[in-house]
């Protein structure tokens, strides 16, 4: 472990090599993972790096893309007096096209916050006459225990448990942001929790097919500097590459166990992404042999037609083509405490952060 004085001394060496390698250009880094937008802000990250080196973020954070569709959805289900709605708090103010699940809470629906897919099990057991249905948000890192939540519902022979699955998975949506019809990035800071299950390999078309450089980060400030100097040097050397700086926590296989019961237990599946839309393969929908406990298959309900709120960029926020505050909503209608969109609402949330850390810099 490093001393204080060791890490100062590795801080002032990086910051002074990044200053050095972006002399007389301009470089976009995108950072896809919502921890890490909040540890840049926390840490002044951005502060501490010449103007030419911009930092952008991504479509990292699941509530944030979790689309109008399936919070429709699980609104229209929250007002069934047989279901119980199991969520991860997080969920409750995201905004659907007219109401929220906190609305439909407070109308006495009943929605109750869980902190593991596993507690549904224990609320369904206690309700054998409810329909308990879990709302399965996240990447790559929180989908292995939703899998395992449904193995368990199966052995224990628990059949008013039932998934409403929103999982994303993050590879197919790095491929879309380097199409030509997005905002250029020339390097990826790419998420230490969703690498500790996935490993490396995924992320290999980077390179491969795009040449952009990729560096799996870690949440420290320094481990967050270290990466973005790797980064700069790819760049600077013109020899792009998948680097792991996270190399303490994440194995190049990543967790194989995990990815094993996800692929028993889920398929992969088009999905639809808030801001970017439907890409194919980058979703997960359980496999038929577990389609009883998949909640749009099992039970019916009607859903009101989408409607998108008006002014809200958070779409453009999510794939690097619009700051914060350049949304002519942000900090003025929609605030934490009354989100207009996703963006808002999870603290991992990239306009939530802007918020919270980035005041001075967005006042007007």
């Amino acid at each position: 472990m490093l001393t204080n004085e060791q890490v100062k001394v590795a801080a002032d060496f990086f910051i002074r090599e990044i200053a050095r390698l972006a002399e007389n250009r301009s470089i976009r880094i995108m950072e896809v993972c919502g921890s890490h937008t909040v540890a840049i802000f926390k840490a002044g990250i951005r502060q501490l790096l010449p103007k030419t080196v911009d930092l952008l973020s991504g479509p990292g954070c699941p509530v944030c893309v979790t689309p109008n569709d399936f919070l429709d959805r699980a609104i229209a289900y929250s007002k069934q007096p047989e279901v119980i709605i199991t969520t991860f708090g997080d969920m409750l103010k995201v905004p659907g096209s007219s109401s929220s699940l906190a609305q439909e809470k407070a109308r006495g629906g009943d929605i109750r916050i869980v902190y593991s897919p596993v507690e549904s099990l224990e609320i369904a057991t206690a309700n054998p006459k409810k329909k308990v249905i879990f709302l399965a948000v996240g990447f790559e890192t929180t989908a292995p225990l939703a899998a395992a939540t449904v193995l368990m519902a199966e052995q224990r022979q628990i059949r008013n448990f039932y998934v409403l699955s929103a999982h994303k998975l993050v590879p197919p949506a790095l491929r879309i942001l380097l199409q030509a019809d997005r905002p250029s990035v020339d390097g990826f800071l790419l998420p230490g929790h969703v690498s500790a299950m996935i490993g490396m390999k995924p992320y290999e078309f980077l390179v491969h097919d795009y040449h952009t450089p990729a560096v799996i980060a870690g949440f420290e400030p320094l481990d967050i500097l270290q990466s973005i100097y790797l980064l700069m040097k790819q760049i600077q050397e013109k020899e792009p590459k998948l680097e792991n700086q996270y190399g303490r926590v994440v194995p190049a296989a990543g967790n194989e166990v995990a990815c094993q019961m996800l692929y028993q237990v889920y398929q992969r599946t088009d999905t639809n992404w808030r801001g970017i839309g439907v890409l194919k393969d980058s979703g997960l929908v359980l496999r038929e042999q577990y389609r009883a406990f998949d909640a749009t298959e099992n039970i019916p309900v009607n859903v009101e037609a989408i409607k998108e709120h008006a002014g809200c960029r958070c779409g453009e926020v999510l794939t690097g083509s619009l700051l914060p505050k350049e949304c002519p909503l942000f900090g003025k209608v929609c605030k934490p405490e009354h989100p207009v969109g996703s963006c808002m609402v999870s603290v991992e949330g990239t306009c939530a952060a802007w918020y919270k850390y980035g005041a001075g810099r967005w006042q007007g």
